[in-house]
């Protein structure tokens, strides 16, 4: 069956079958690179990007920029993130002088006539900045490349509701954004608390109103679930005021309790947690609660409207993914900017030094804050491009990729269509003509079926999410 989507069948349902789900309820990466940044090694830094990035043959095409704040005024004590925590405003200003200066610096190497059609600030909190550094900011990146202000554009930030106001959201408007992403997380009081994260209902509903007055393009919302005191029940009072606010996109995503890692998680009461069954009820509830609402299920983690681009470019096969979720925009470049950062292009993965003084010491030296990366094997290239296939396309065209790749694709992948053909008998994919698809029941476990074309993966995963 071809895997064009839509125009040939493609099944928009989700089957939730509670056996394999358990089965395959394991640690797992979400892909939005191959390989992971796992793998990226300190060998490769700024000497080895700036020699790729002189001696590469001329690109064409548009740019994708990722700009990263680390700033927060309060901790979550769910989050991840690479943050600094502090009350001090005053910080940001020889952060965005530092961020103004690798931007010249990145500039020398791209044709200032590419038209950046991607931009994302994220965090951290990018809304920690005051309205005169955000456009001071903005400003910065227009004097080095081409923003644009094309309707096509995806010009995004991410919004933490406690730290703006009506008046910020009219601003980003005015600076370009035409995409806003809230961290909504969950909006019971109880789970609010118990990750510190308190943002009534009230207060984002105030700026959902001031979204939609200045005509944003798109809203979403994102969501955790396996919060600590999180039920199903309590989910869906939850969801009930996410589909009061009419979000366009909603994004779940699993949290990974690993307080071995993220000391802000020591917070969180071990034992508050929703048991591995209770959680996975929680993600039940947030499928069956949102699609029943009209939302499409696209890709791993995103909930969208069907006239959404996102759903229209998963059923004409187009959808596309990277550093910073799904898109519809194939820039062939991503330059990310600001510390920990990471930048991708056809042939290499690289990341910014992930401490601030690193970060100003290496600029202040005139040298890009590079401090780890990745140069991509013919090997990487091909596991890649099935991966993105399986989690952009719902599945792969095996004769296409193998004559990309000049591989015959069964001999190649033997020991991955031996794993592909026990989970076709279990119901997860279908095969016919040369074409492997996504069943319903797959669907939700398409970052396991990712993982049979992982090279790099280690069986331990101890690092990651679980994959559901």
């Amino acid at each position: 069956m071809d895997i064009q989507l839509a125009r040939h069948g493609f099944d928009d349902r989700i089957r939730w079958d509670p056996a394999l789900i358990r089965k395959y309820d394991v640690p797992g990466p979400r892909y939005t690179s191959y390989p992971t940044a796992l793998q990226f090694t300190d060998s490769f830094g700024a000497r080895e990007y700036e020699q790729y990035l002189l001696e590469r043959p001329p690109v064409i095409g548009p740019l994708s920029l990722y700009v990263h704040i680390p700033y927060c005024r309060n901790i979550c004590y769910y989050c991840a993130c690479n943050k600094i925590v502090t009350r001090d405003a005053a910080v940001a200003e020889r952060y965005i002088v530092a961020l103004e200066k690798e931007t010249a610096l990145l500039s020398r190497h791209f044709d200032r006539r590419r038209r950046v059609t991607q931009l994302h600030w994220g965090g951290g909190t990018p809304t920690f900045l005051s309205p005169a550094e955000l456009t001071r900011l903005m400003h910065g990146l227009a004097k080095h490349f081409s923003l644009i202000d094309a309707p096509e554009r995806e010009y995004s930030i991410e919004i933490d509701p406690r730290s703006v106001d009506t008046g910020t959201i009219a601003l980003l408007k005015g600076l370009g954004f035409n995409r806003v992403s809230m961290g909504i997380q969950d909006f019971d009081p109880a789970v609010q608390r118990a990750v510190n994260r308190i943002q009534p209902f009230d207060m984002v509903e105030n700026l959902v109103d001031a979204v939609r007055e200045h005509r944003f393009k798109s809203m979403s919302f994102d969501l955790i679930y396996g919060l600590p005191l999180q039920s199903p029940a309590s989910m869906e009072q939850t969801l009930a005021k996410v589909l009061a606010l009419d979000p366009d996109r909603v994004s779940c995503y699993s949290y990974a309790h690993l307080p071995e890692i993220f000391s802000s998680q020591r917070s969180i009461d071990r034992m508050a947690l929703p048991s591995a069954d209770e959680k996975l009820e929680v993600l039940h509830t947030i499928i069956d609660t949102l699609t029943d609402a009209g939302y499409l299920y696209v890709g791993m983690d995103h909930f969208v409207k069907p006239q959404d681009e996102l759903a229209q470019a998963l059923h004409n096969g187009t959808l596309q993914r990277n550093f910073q979720g799904y898109s519809t925009q194939l820039a062939p470049e991503l330059l990310g900017i600001g510390v920990s950062s990471i930048s991708s292009t056809a042939d290499l993965y690289c990341q910014n030094v992930k401490t601030v003084d690193e970060y100003y010491a290496l600029l202040e030296q005139d040298k890009l804050p590079v401090q780890r990366g990745l140069r991509l094997t013919p090997d990487d290239h091909l596991r890649r491009d099935v991966i993105m296939q399986l989690i952009c396309r719902m599945g792969i065209d095996t004769g296409e990729t193998g004559e990309r790749h000049g591989i015959d694709f069964g001999s190649h992948f033997a020991r991955e269509m031996r794993s592909l053909d026990a989970m076709e008998h279990e119901g997860l994919l279908e095969s016919e003509g040369g074409q492997i698809r996504v069943t319903a029941a797959g669907r939700p476990l398409v970052r396991n079926i990712c993982m049979v074309f992982d090279a790099y993966l280690d069986p331990s995963r101890q690092r990651f999410s679980r994959t559901i």
